[in-house]
């Protein structure tokens, strides 16, 4: 699709013949294009390490000076102590006679609260999930492809990270700014960077870590994230390049909103119908400091997000090795 979208329905959007690979890995698949970290593609990912630098993507949960990003309309985690030392000063625990003491404390959170994975029936339209499973299989619970799958058999393959607003000359993309495929292509060869079929794609906006120095209320003022618009171009790029795996440093992965009501399209163009797996809220600022350091782009990726049951996502802490 090219020229301004018009569309008002991610039906109207994507049409019928969407791109689409429901059945490609049998009747039962819950992991859809993460299929493609096979072997191979792990061993490729071990052969980009080579310095052994370690960068964590997670970003905090809880901290007492700043609450968690999270999208509008989730709340931050509430971490609550619910035993310290506090306790038996108060008299509130009895003490042990073998005179040891503890702490214990609970969280209560979205499981989408966090840096995060999607559960690839997280986000659908029309009356089906990805690889054709019924809607009503979502009610109580994911009965099929929740997170738990994805979680089971963790991520690890060739991470690429294409810095967007380096390329751009920005700290921050600002809101509702947007990436085409033409723009993604032109950042990867500005940085001197082929992205292979089945590498992680990575795409870094700033925009996560813009929250760390923002005011709360300006972040989420007139809100619509940067990232990646819709194309059939982008769509059939993805599938022909067998994108295992999206990461980005936003909440959502992509635009948020279009004129006329659409969102997040992508995410039922590539989550629902090619299975890619989502993820997002990514802190990405120091490993793309040490990418365009020393113009190495490529690495290890590994991930593997909480094993939570029936879950429509899980927190993660992706872990880089360079």
């Amino acid at each position: 699709m090219s020229g301004p979208i018009t569309a008002t329905t991610i039906d109207e959007l994507l049409g019928s013949d969407s791109p689409t690979n429901w059945g490609k890995w049998g009747a039962d698949d819950e992991v859809g294009s993460l299929n493609y970290l096979d072997a191979a593609q792990v061993l490729r990912g071990v052969a980009a390490v080579r310095s052994g630098d370690v960068y964590t993507l997670q970003v905090p949960i809880g901290l007492p000076e700043c609450p968690d990003p999270v999208w509008p309309g989730r709340t931050p985690a509430i971490r609550t102590q619910v035993m310290d030392e506090g306790f038996f000063a108060r008299g509130e625990e009895p003490e042990p006679s073998d005179g040891h003491h503890w702490a214990d404390d609970k969280i209560e959170m979205f499981t989408q609260g966090s840096t995060q994975y999607d559960a690839l029936a997280h986000y659908w339209y029309g009356d089906q999930v990805w690889n054709g499973y019924p809607a009503d299989t979502t009610i109580g619970e994911l009965q099929r492809a929740s997170v738990l799958p994805i979680a089971e058999r963790g991520v690890v393959g060739r991470g690429v990270l294409i810095d967007m607003a380096r390329a751009r000359g920005k700290d921050v993309l600002g809101s509702g700014e947007p990436i085409s495929l033409a723009d993604l292509l032109a950042a990867a060869e500005a940085q001197g960077t082929t992205i292979e079929p089945r590498d992680i794609l990575i795409i870094r906006t700033g925009w996560v870590g813009s929250y760390y120095r923002t005011e709360s209320a300006d972040f989420y003022r007139d809100w619509n994230e940067p990232g990646l618009i819709y194309s059939r171009d982008l769509v059939e790029w993805f599938q022909t390049m067998e994108i295992p795996n999206l990461v980005t440093d936003t909440i959502a992965n992509e635009l948020s909103f279009y004129p006329g009501g659409l969102q997040l399209p992508l995410h039922c163009a590539l989550m629902r119908n090619l299975g890619v797996a989502f993820t997002e809220l990514c802190r990405l600022d120091d490993l793309a400091e040490a990418c365009a350091t020393d113009r190495r782009w490529t690495f290890l990726y590994t991930a593997a997000p909480l094993k939570i049951a029936g879950a429509s996502g899980a927190p993660v802490n992706p872990v880089v090795i360079r």
